[in-house]
């Protein structure tokens, strides 16, 4: 049965049946942006396996009495393989239990969601995804940098910032993301940003092109470094951010500064705490 066949079988329910796998989209980190279906979900199943959350929140969510297993991997860290993780999805499902695979941000991006509905199609598992609101435009918004400004960024690239293995990606064509402008949302970026600003600078970037670093983003410990191209790398380790962290690089993201009048150069205080100041 193609993967068509079996996310159309499902019915239009709130939360997952017995015998079901959901994949389910936690959201940038802010419990508040999680989607009602994902919530309903997570206080119904018997079984969740979520990634290293930013935002730990989300979990309180799952019902007492579920069995709640962390499979979260970080910066090219995998303690549980992909492969296990598969494998407890079947099984799971195969016992009779409503199966969650919560995961950060979208499941459809950079998240393996497409992997693990292979892994659940090929095993005849009926599976459903719940979209997620995505940390590719949540954490921007939330750190008051836009990806497109008309006049400004007319296109925005979504790149990972580094590879199964930590590296950086060698499937990314460099040379091409910095000829075709616009804005540029790498996410798990921070440990490979000196590569990642060598190679576009290297291929005609800007060293003042606009770059925007928010580390924890749409969490209370959000906090935004303003730099640009050139001098991004020292500001970086200047600054000691923790992950996870977003970067974005383009002319859009100099329209911060304009946007968040209290902020000034170095790191922003995050929007909950300047609504409560």
């Amino acid at each position: 049965m193609s993967a068509v066949d079996v996310a159309s079988t499902l019915p239009e329910t709130d939360a997952p049946r017995p015998g079901e796998v959901w994949l389910v989209g936690a959201g940038p980190g802010d419990p508040g942006l999680l989607t009602l279906r994902a919530a309903e979900a997570l206080r119904r199943a018997d079984l969740v396996l979520h990634d290293a959350l930013p935002g730990r929140g989300v979990l309180r969510l799952i019902r007492a009495g579920a069995t709640v297993v962390n499979v979260g991997k970080r910066k090219g860290q995998a303690p549980v393989p992909q492969a296990a993780i598969n494998r407890r999805l079947v099984e799971g499902a195969r016992a009779g239990f409503r199966v969650v695979r919560l995961k950060g941000g979208d499941p459809f991006l950079f998240g393996r969601g497409g992997e693990e509905a292979l892994a659940l199609n090929a095993a005849g598992i009926p599976w459903r995804l719940v979209p997620g609101v995505s940390a590719g435009t949540a954490v921007p918004g939330a750190a008051g940098v836009p990806l497109t400004h008309r006049g400004i960024a007319s296109a925005v690239t979504f790149v990972t910032g580094h590879d199964e293995a930590g590296g950086l990606p060698g499937a990314v064509d460099w040379d091409a993301l910095a000829r075709l402008g616009g804005t540029i949302a790498a996410f798990m970026a921070l440990s490979r940003l000196d590569e990642i600003a060598l190679r576009l600078l290297a291929a005609g970037r800007a060293p003042e092109t606009p770059v925007a670093v928010i580390a924890q983003g749409s969490t209370a410990a959000q906090a935004t470094l303003r730099t640009t191209l050139g001098a991004c790398t020292l500001a970086a380790r200047r600054a000691g951010l923790p992950g996870p962290a977003m970067v974005v690089i383009g002319e859009a993201a100099g329209l911060a500064a304009g946007l968040l009048p209290e902020a000034a150069d170095g790191a922003d205080v995050p929007a909950e705490r300047r609504a409560h100041a």
